[in-house]
């Protein structure tokens, strides 16, 4: 079965991994040593940022920045965060719970990412950010987003889940806008082991603002400044990400081979592909295609040895969590979420599999 094998993904690092453990154990320092200061040094220089602060996951190191902002009294309760309607339910869980109020912007077809001719429609009196998400490791920055959030004041924040690596213009994503939140999830192009996240930005008071809120609250050792919570990256995940970062950008190139044999061999009139964009500007973290028949789709892959994912079955504005909205009318984003399927694709993905995954596609009929 072709499928994202996680065991396989981390072989090639497994004696540098081992060696990390060994360290951090002899170390005696699980939480706030040397390995996390040292990720966050290396992590910054990588993404082009002054500061880099490792916290508990991706979803916290969003909330972290709001939270931040709300502190610093850059926002208040009922301000409102524009974003894109086809994105993971954590982008917006991130602004709910910090009392924000989201308002959802379709996607541009082609792109897969928000519409940058739609977000000045959706401006308010109350708007005072807007959120990118480089949704399927696509960028989702451009300069007429950032022309807009400068003409408007407006806090430009990138959910970077899905993209550590990806370009534009020969800066990478997590340095386009004010603050970036990266997650480390074990699928992700720059996996840990476990739960990991972080927040980059060039402001240095912000970085120091989610530091202390993601440790209680705490600006020096038990004072209290803030109402905190914990959230910090452990020495663990740290070490296990500082072996794999060196890597990442030759990980992404593979990933690349592979997004480049699909487009080229998938020839499917019934499975759509979206439209290509600048080399540097996706690192693939997953290959979505398009079909109106998924679920047929879906079983004759698995018949033919090929596992796919959806990302994601359910759009946002339609989950149980959020009723109160009233099912809003999306079209474009519920088109996507009823249309897409995720191919195979991994940093270790061979030739073989990938002529695989396409011979099964190109035979798939309905």
């Amino acid at each position: 079965m072709v499928s994202l094998n996680l065991r396989d993904i981390n072989l090639p690092y497994e004696k540098g991994m081992l060696e990390a453990v060994q360290r951090v154990l002899a170390s005696g320092m699980y939480i706030r040593g040397a390995e996390v200061g040292l990720f966050e040094q290396e992590y910054a220089r990588y993404i082009g940022c002054r500061c880099c602060v490792g916290v508990g996951n991706g979803l916290d190191a969003l909330k972290l920045i709001y939270r931040a902002y709300m502190q610093m009294g850059v926002l208040s309760p009922g301000d409102e965060v524009i974003l894109p309607a086809n994105t993971y339910i954590a982008s917006i869980l991130a602004v709910t719970e910090c009392g924000l109020v989201p308002v959802l912007v379709e996607p541009n077809r082609d792109t897969l990412q928000i519409d940058a001719n739609r977000i000045e429609d959706a401006i308010t009196e109350r708007t005072r950010s807007v959120m990118i998400v480089h949704l399927y490791g696509r960028c989702a920055y451009s300069d007429q987003i950032s022309h807009i959030c400068e003409h408007y004041h407006l806090k430009l924040v990138e959910d970077n889940a899905q993209a550590h690596g990806c370009q534009y213009k020969g800066r990478l994503t997590g340095a386009l806008g004010h603050a970036a939140a990266h997650s480390f999830y074990p699928t992700k192009n720059l996996g840990a082991i476990g739960d990991g996240g972080a927040v980059t930005t060039d402001d240095a008071s912000l970085a120091d603002m989610i530091r202390a809120i993601a440790n209680y609250g705490s600006d020096e050792k038990y004072h209290f400044k803030y109402k905190g919570c914990n959230s910090r990256l452990d020495e663990l995940q740290a070490a296990i990400l500082r072996v794999k970062l060196p890597h990442l950008d030759s990980d992404n190139m593979h990933r690349s081979e592979i997004a480049h044999f699909y487009l080229d061999h998938l020839h499917n009139p019934l499975v759509n592909i979206p439209s290509p964009m600048d080399e540097k500007g996706n690192v693939w973290h997953q290959f979505p295609v398009f079909c109106s028949y998924r679920d047929a789709l879906i079983e004759h892959l698995k018949v033919s040895g090929v596992e796919t994912l959806i990302h994601y079955p359910v759009p946002p504005h339609f989950q149980p969590c959020y009723a109160e909205w009233g099912r809003p009318s999306f079209p474009i984003t519920e088109e996507i979420h009823r249309t897409e399927v995720s191919l195979p694709i991994s940093s270790v993905m061979s030739a073989e599999e990938a002529a695989l995954v396409v011979d099964a596609v190109n035979a798939f009929k309905c």
